[in-house]
């Protein structure tokens, strides 16, 4: 048994020089920025230095496979953890099947299709919800580490994405999964429709149906859109009604 596990081991290891060789090179890339924040907290709590600087650098790259699809990988680095030495913090691979669509793991920082179409209404800086104290999310399924994402190539403005989640890693009782479809008709330039549906149930027998359609147009600088969501459980305490609708202009 010890023997097999060893041979297995070195084959594993002789796979991962070989892909390391197609992949090539990691490239950087960061910002410079410097934040001041809490100027108005009138709180009487010593707030120390509101001075923060960006501490992140993304690592990426791709390489091509034998086969003609190619992967590409990318590593957040972030000071973000509470010990102050530098973490991964969002982490991905995509596989690119050459015409059948695109295959996505998510170490972290990954997006289910219901989470991507949460809110889809134009917005000017960032969602009404999201910027008043005590609002509720909209309706956008689960997410987690380690979820599987894949997007369909586009058919006719047709494109579909369905992702994966263990339950483990969704922290509900079984393993979660979800769709969504969006349209943008090639006859409409500017015009695009979606609809998405998910399921949870963090405890048997308390499941809960998340869905979400919606409708955006844009025409030159101006973007409007509507969007109807809704969460549908066993309780009342666990429905959520979500209706949002937006107008945006874009100044060049």
């Amino acid at each position: 048994m010890n023997k097999f596990t060893k041979v297995g081991l070195s084959a594993l290891a002789g796979s991962l020089v070989a892909f390391s060789a197609h992949a090539g090179s990691l490239s950087a890339s960061g910002s410079a920025s410097l934040t001041f924040s809490n100027g108005d907290d009138k709180s009487l709590t010593h707030e120390g230095n509101q001075w923060t600087m960006a501490d992140s650098i993304t690592m990426t790259g791709s390489g091509e496979m034998d086969n003609g699809m190619t992967i590409s990988v990318s590593f957040e680095i972030d000071n973000d953890d509470t010990g102050g030495g530098s973490v991964y913090d969002s982490h991905s691979m995509t596989l690119d099947t050459n015409g059948m669509g695109t295959i996505t793991f998510a170490g972290h920082g990954g997006s289910s299709a219901m989470s991507a179409i949460d809110d889809t209404s134009p917005n000017a800086y960032e969602e009404s919800w999201d910027v008043v104290n005590g609002a509720a999310a909209p309706p956008g399924g689960a997410g987690g580490n380690n979820m599987f994402t894949y997007k369909s190539p586009s058919v006719g403005g047709a494109q579909v994405t369905v992702a994966y989640l263990n339950a483990s890693d969704a922290i509900t009782d079984v393993s979660y999964m979800d769709y969504a479809i969006s349209w943008s008709p090639e006859m409409v330039e500017g015009l695009t429709v979606g609809y998405g549906h998910g399921e949870t149930e963090e405890t048997t027998g308390t499941a809960v149906d998340d869905t979400s359609m919606y409708v955006k147009y844009t025409y030159g600088s101006v973007t409007i859109g509507y969007h109807d969501g809704e969460s549908d459980g066993t309780a009342s305490s666990s429905d959520i009604d979500f209706e949002a609708i937006g107008i945006t202009y874009a100044v060049t």
